[in-house]
């Protein structure tokens, strides 16, 4: 695994010194497009509207339109700004963990220390898990300037990139705010429907249906060629004839939902005890 970036954490007269790394990736089969009658493979090309001329991507600028004014902003600009080249991350304040809302979270980054001496990194990972604080900083990735969080991940300390607060959209659905009574048998069926939900969150216990299936699909491919018996390979699933049909009563549809969660988690325990056996 690669560092994509390198400096200090900056709080006070303290500094952290880290390494920064990516703590995602993408788990999605790689395809490119084909023309469907020859199976070539289909190449962009930047074509100038103006001339004509098929562009290199090094000779392309960016420009900036709002109907009435057009500037064209070189990379000689974007290297100018004030933003450039800071190598600190940089504490601006503490705050409440629950404060963070999960809307405004982006990629995730891990903080590998890099001193010989790595108390400071062990300092304040026990000081933000003791105080249950998280702390807003700035960094500069890839010449953009980018708020943050820095909170504990187990061992390790984390950075999650932020939206500004004018990128989350203000709106107010007519629906959320409707008078509709809600009874008390509701919410305790409701309540009900949740705790037979209830469970702890085991992340490796899903995966991506639609990749596994795709997967599915290029191995029968590739062992069977373009023919590819496709009722064989994805047979319908049988559907339950006891979920069909459509339900208009709020409170027969939540006792519904309840028999089947319990029914679902029946047969889920007898499958992991013959597992077991």
């Amino acid at each position: 695994m690669r560092a994509i970036w390198s400096g200090s954490i900056a709080f006070g007269l303290v500094n952290v010194p880290v390494k920064l790394y990516s703590a995602t990736e993408s788990h999605d089969v790689d395809m490119h497009q084909v023309h469907d009658k020859d199976g070539g493979r289909i190449r962009y090309q930047r074509r100038c509207e103006v001339c004509g001329e098929i562009v290199e991507y090094s000779d392309i600028e960016k420009a900036y339109d709002d109907g009435d004014h057009r500037v064209i902003i070189t990379k000689q600009d974007i290297e100018a700004l004030p933003a450039e080249d800071d190598d600190d991350i940089e504490v601006l304040q503490f705050v409440p963990s629950d404060q963070i809302d999960s809307i405004m979270l982006e990629k995730s980054y891990f903080l590998e220390p890099t001193s010989k001496t790595p108390k400071a990194y062990l300092l304040l990972r026990q000081t933000l898990e003791d105080t249950d604080r998280t702390a807003i900083v700035k960094i500069t990735l890839r010449t953009r300037t980018r708020l943050a969080i820095l909170r504990t991940c187990g061992k390790m300390l984390m950075i999650q990139t932020l939206r500004w607060a004018d990128e989350i959209r203000d709106v107010d659905f007519k629906g959320v705010n409707s008078k509709a009574k809600i009874g008390k048998k509701e919410l305790d069926m409701a309540a009900t429907l949740v705790e037979s939900y209830s469970q702890d969150f085991e992340p490796a216990e899903f995966e991506d249906d639609y990749q596994v299936e795709l997967r599915k699909l290029i191995d029968a491919k590739i062992e069977a060629g373009e023919a590819v018996d496709l009722e064989k390979t994805f047979p319908d699933e049988q559907e339950d004839e006891e979920t069909g049909g459509e339900v208009v009563d709020l409170m027969e549809a939540l006792r519904q939902s309840v028999n089947t969660s319990r029914k679902t988690k029946k047969s889920g325990s007898k499958k992991s005890k013959k597992k077991a056996s």
